[in-house]
């Protein structure tokens, strides 16, 4: 039988409706995410084909814009809204998963829960963690990609941030795509500006923290330029 000529209570949709979102299969929820199919592909054929492509639904996180668009029946706008929800459902778990041990602003811990997002980067990226007046995770946002310099990575885009979820802690992480998290005459630089300005707005910088190869560098524990709350 095709789909459009099921019983509505088998539809997905209603379903969801009248028994709730935990009794859908991961394809029957897939399927109410793409909508519709293709003049070829029925959205259930759509929603298989998918789910089968990323090696089930646990790899989803792993599919790329490119990956999607190869899939028969899959275009520009149904990639766009899937790769919007796999990033949304990663930052839910990740306000799930993130722990009060960031209160305690272990730099090891940090970066222990943080080290995988620059794994195997060619360019420096720029990342700040957002913390409230407890010290607790707020957020996180990947702010610059490239040479790390004050003209590059500019105070103005990291406390605007702050100020846009009332933060009242920010810790900075870069890597070095060399390696060697020695920090550079621009890093400290933009530590010592960045510390001066948290202190003028009360948003005060924890720490900066550079990831090198299975090693980091540490303002706030090499007693380097820091002076926070």
């Amino acid at each position: 039988m095709k789909f459009k000529n099921l019983p509505d209570e088998e539809k997905p949709r209603e379903r969801l409706y009248l028994y709730g979102a935990e009794v859908l299969s991961n394809e029957e929820l897939v399927m109410i995410l793409l909508k519709t199919g293709t003049r070829k592909f029925s959205v259930k054929e759509l929603a298989f084909e998918l789910l089968s492509q990323s090696g089930g639904v646990r790899n989803l996180k792993n599919m790329t814009y490119q990956k999607l668009i190869q899939i028969k029946g899959i275009g520009r706008v149904k990639a766009i809204e899937i790769l919007a929800l796999i990033e949304l459902s990663k930052r839910i778990q990740e306000r799930v998963t993130l722990p009060d041990i960031l209160n305690c602003v272990s730099p090891s811990n940090i970066i222990g829960y943080f080290h995988d997002l620059f794994i195997d980067k060619k360019q420096e990226e720029f990342y700040v963690l957002y913390l409230d007046n407890k010290k607790k995770y707020l957020d996180k946002k990947k702010l610059f990609v490239g040479s790390i310099n004050y003209s590059i990575a500019h105070p103005r885009e990291i406390f605007k941030n702050a100020y846009l979820i009332s933060a009242s802690f920010i810790i900075c992480i870069h890597n070095h795509p060399s390696g060697d998290p020695t920090p550079s005459k621009e890093d400290i630089n933009l530590t010592k500006n960045l510390n001066e300005i948290g202190k003028m707005h009360a948003i005060y910088l924890v720490d900066h923290l550079i990831i090198g190869k299975d090693c980091y560098f540490s303002f706030y524990e090499n007693n380097c330029v820091l002076n926070t709350k």
